[in-house]
C-alpha cells in the first residue's frame, strides 16, 4: 500500500498520543514526512501539536483499521495495542513495526525472559508464578528477599514488587496477577543499550548509557557511561543488537541492562523510543526519533556520533505546583541559557514526567558539572530553586 503526503513522502502512522509521539513528530517535520497520530484525547500530549491527529482507541480494531488506512507504515509509542489486534492489522496487509512477533516480547516479561534464556543472553534466574508454593520454591532456590513482576502492563516501577517473605508474596498472588518471579540482582548501576534496525537489516547503536532510577523511575541518563571499559560497552552494543535481528525488530530497540560484580543481565525490552535516549535530540547526530522514522521506512541510517564529550539528560517530574512555568523557563534560560529543555504539555501531578532537561558538556567542562546543571535545570522546572 502506497500512501503519500507532502512532497510524495511516505505517510506514517504512530499509535499513541504520548510525548513519543510528540517528539516523533518534531522529526517528521525535519524530513518533510506527514506523522498521523492515533491520540485518546485531544490533550495528549502529541495530539496538542500534530497536524494529523486522529482521535480512537487503540484497543479498538475498527479504530486501528480506519487509522491504517491513511499510513504506509504503522508503528507505536507504546506497547499496549493488544497483539491480536496488531496481527489483524497484519492480516490485512498494513505494514506494521515493530512486527506483533517481535513486540511480544517487549509486552510479555515471562515470554520475553523465557525467549532470551533460550537465546542464551545473559537474564537474571526467573520462574512463572501461579502459586505460593511456586514462590516459595523459587525462593528456596534462590534466596531471599526476590522480585515478582506483572507479566504485563508494569512500567516505570509499577508491576514491580520486592518481597522478603512468603507472607509479603501472598498478599500480591491473592490479586490474580499474572506473575513471574527474578532473582533480586546485585547490582552495580544500570545501563542502557540502544540500537535501531531497517527491514534491510542495516543497524545502528548509540553510545551505551548509565541510567539512574528512584523509586523504579529513570530520573537521570547519563551519556556514555562514566567509567565503562571500551570491552563492556561493545559487549552490551553487541547483545543489544544481536537481540535486535534475532527477535526481528525493525526500528528503536532499548535493552535496559544491569551491570553486576559478573557481568551483564538483560532487565527489560521496548521497541519504540525510549526515555534512556532522549539525551539524542542534542547529544547525537542523529536522534533517536528520526532514526526510528528512518528505520521503519527502510531509509539508511543515520550517524549515531556523539555531539560533545559528556550528554546528561534529567527527567523533569511534576511537582506540588502546577501553575508557574512560564516564569520559571524565564529563570532557568537566564541562569543557564545552554540547557535543552523539552516539555511535554501534560496535566502537571506529583511524581509524574512532564518533560526533561539535556545538559551537554562545554569545551573542557567535566561530568560532575554537566550532571549538575541538568539536575538544577530539572529541580529548577519541578518547582525548586534555580
Amino acid at each position: 500500500m502506497t500512501i503519500r503526503g507532502a512532497m510524495g513522502l511516505p505517510v506514517v502512522g504512530m499509535v499513541g498520543g504520548g510525548q513519543l509521539s510528540r517528539m516523533t513528530h518534531q522529526a517528521a517535520i525535519a524530513l518533510g514526512l506527514s506523522l498521523r497520530v492515533l491520540a485518546d484525547a485531544t490533550h495528549d500530549s502529541a495530539a496538542l501539536v500534530a497536524n494529523g491527529v486522529v482521535l480512537g482507541e487503540h484497543t479498538s480494531l475498527a479504530d486501528l483499521r480506519s487509522f491504517a488506512a491513511d499510513c504506509e507504515v504503522v508503528t507505536f509509542d507504546h506497547e499496549h495495542v493488544p497483539g491480536e489486534l496488531i496481527e489483524a492489522l497484519e492480516a490485512d496487509g498494513v505494514q506494521v513495526y515493530p512486527s506483533s512477533a517481535a513486540l511480544r516480547h517487549a509486552q510479555d516479561k515471562l515470554v520475553m525472559r523465557e525467549r532470551l534464556a533460550g537465546l542464551g543472553a545473559p537474564v537474571p534466574p526467573f520462574c512463572p508464578i501461579a502459586t505460593l508454593a511456586d514462590v516459595e520454591g523459587f525462593g528456596r532456590h534462590v534466596g531471599w528477599p526476590l522480585v515478582l513482576k506483572a507479566a504485563t502492563g508494569g512500567y516505570d516501577g509499577k508491576g514491580v514488587w520486592v518481597v522478603r517473605t512468603p507472607e509479603e508474596a501472598a498478599e500480591i498472588i491473592s490479586s490474580g496477577v499474572r506473575l513471574m518471579a527474578e532473582q533480586l540482582v546485585p547490582l552495580q548501576r544500570e545501563l542502557a543499550a540502544v540500537v535501531a534496525r531497517s527491514p534491510y537489516g542495516q543497524a545502528a547503536a548509540w553510545p551505551v548509557v548509565e541510567t539512574v532510577q528512584e523509586d523504579g523511575m529513570c530520573v537521570e541518563v547519563v551519556a556514555p557511561a562514566p567509567g565503562l571499559s571500551e570491552e563492556r560497552a561493545l559487549e552490551a552494543q553487541g547483545l543489544a543488537l544481536r537481540l535486535a535481528q534475532e527477535l526481528d525488530v525493525v526500528g528503536v530497540l532499548a535493552v535496559e541492562l544491569f551491570e553486576t560484580a559478573d557481568g551483564l543481565l538483560v532487565n527489560e525490552l521496548a521497541m519504540r523510543p525510549h526515555n534512556s535516549a532522549h539525551w539524542t535530540i542534542e547529544g547525537s547526530r542523529t536522534s533517536q526519533f528520526e532514526q526510528h522514522l528512518r528505520a521503519v521506512l527502510d531509509y539508511p541510517l543515520g550517524t549515531t556520533q556523539l555531539t560533545a564529550p559528556w550528554v546528561v539528560m534529567a527527567n523533569v517530574l511534576g511537582g506540588p505546583d502546577a501553575e508557574g512555568f512560564d516564569e520559571r523557563l524565564h529563570m532557568l534560560f537566564a541562569k543557564d541559557p545552554s540547557l535543552k529543555v523539552h516539555l511535554y504539555g501534560k496535566e502537571v501531578r506529583p511524581g509524574r514526567k512532564i518533560g526533561h532537561v539535556t545538559a551537554l558538556a562545554a569545551p573542557g567542562e567535566g561530568l560532575d558539572d554537566v550532571r549538575r546543571r541538568a539536575r538544577e535545570g530539572a529541580d529548577h522546572l519541578r518547582g525548586g530553586t534555580a
